[in-house]
């Protein structure tokens, strides 16, 4: 067992210094990934992507098992937790048949009949329902264990659970380099999420030896096998130069996939590229869409980039009141805007209370989203 732990080209010009105004990206990425990319519109409190924050694992809702044998496919019809009158017919597939239709105590009891058996996924499914709490107390040291045996066993999903648990010392001691080790022996089975994971680490020369060009191949992997986080890092590195040459039209196409993934820092980030027209052909109009995508998602410099489409007309009619919501609801998240408090200043005492209403209206339903 392994030790644990985007008007006119005249009004564009006059405009753009007050629309865009972003940073440089940084040669830091975001955070990476735990089980599945998992993309949730209902979130209201989707923060702007910070290239140098932390390494921490990404937060998402349960889905079926990765790495798990199928004997056929699923219908389309069949919800992966819609419980039937019956529970399912034994079989060596049984465990995971009873994972998906929610029946979690028949699944552990099933997965450790076939764990007894030497079934490497069947030690990764128990893993799973401990480490998930699922109809059991969350026990991640319980976990941990179960995963790495699956891990011994050769099964690549078991490998990347115990490099995420050891990443964060979550039921083991934490340990970078042995975490390293797990996603590395995950990468060469291709596991897309192991290899962005690794990825990451190259970068920050934590658990592997600083070494961007290894980062920037496991994030091509990653990207390529359509992980939304790597793609948009994948576009941060072609922007910086970062283990690649620095390539502007590169750096817009992934950062424009992340973006098309539902990625809403990415989002925000490809709206500017498509005002500035960087790497990509300057579509104002596409550009707006990706600031309200980004915006609808509560990214605050989206939202105050939005209040400046609307109040200058860059790409999107101006509409004084549209402009002051945003701004507004921007503002109570801590960004402000010298040039739209003058804009604001300007408007009319009801246009202020109408668009006052509108931004309390819509942080009223954006936080029944998260409840």
């Amino acid at each position: 067992m392994p030790n644990l732990h985007g008007i006119s080209a005249a009004i564009l010009a006059a405009v753009l210094a007050l629309v865009l105004a972003a940073p440089r990206a940084s040669a830091e990425t975001s955070s990476w990934v735990g089980r599945a990319e998992t993309l949730e519109p209902g979130a209201a409190k989707a923060k702007e992507h910070k290239h140098a924050a932390p390494i921490k694992i990404i937060k998402t809702v349960p889905g079926p098992p990765k790495g798990m044998p199928r004997p056929a496919p699923r219908s389309a019809s069949q919800s992966s937790y819609s419980k039937p009158a019956r529970a399912p017919a034994a079989g060596e597939d049984a465990a995971y048949e009873a994972f998906d239709l929610g029946h979690y105590l028949t699944a552990l009891d099933l997965a450790k009949k076939a764990a007894a058996k030497g079934d490497p996924q069947a030690h990764t499914l128990v893993g799973r329902i401990y480490a998930e709490g699922l109809a059991v107390p969350k026990n991640e040291t319980t976990a941990a264990e179960w995963y790495a045996r699956g891990a011994e066993l050769g099964d690549p999903e078991a490998m990347f659970a115990v490099g995420v648990l050891l990443a964060e010392g979550r039921g083991v001691q934490k340990d970078r380099a042995e975490a390293a080790r797990m996603f590395e022996a995950a990468a060469l089975h291709k596991h897309p999420l192991a290899n962005y994971n690794l990825a990451l680490l190259f970068l920050k020369g934590d658990g592997k030896p600083l070494n961007p060009i290894r980062a920037f191949q496991h994030m091509t992997f990653a990207a390529e096998a359509g992980v939304a986080a790597a793609q948009y890092d994948l576009g941060t590195m072609y922007a910086t130069g970062t283990g690649t040459q620095a390539n502007a039209f590169e750096a817009a196409k992934w950062i424009g996939k992340a973006a098309a993934a539902g990625m809403p820092a990415a989002q925000l980030d490809y709206g500017v590229l498509l005002f500035q027209g960087r790497g990509v052909a300057v579509d104002e109009k596409l550009g707006v869409r990706m600031f309200q995508e980004a915006a609808e998602h509560n990214v605050a410099a989206a939202q105050r980039r939005l209040a400046r489409c609307y109040a200058f007309g860059a790409g999107v009619k101006a509409d004084p009141v549209e402009a002051a919501k945003w701004y507004f609801i921007a503002k109570a998240d801590g960004d402000k805007d010298a040039e739209m408090e003058k804009f604001i200043g300007k408007l009319s005492r009801a246009d202020r209370a109408k668009a006052q209403k509108a931004a309390d209206d819509w942080r009223d339903r954006a936080m029944v989203g998260v409840e």
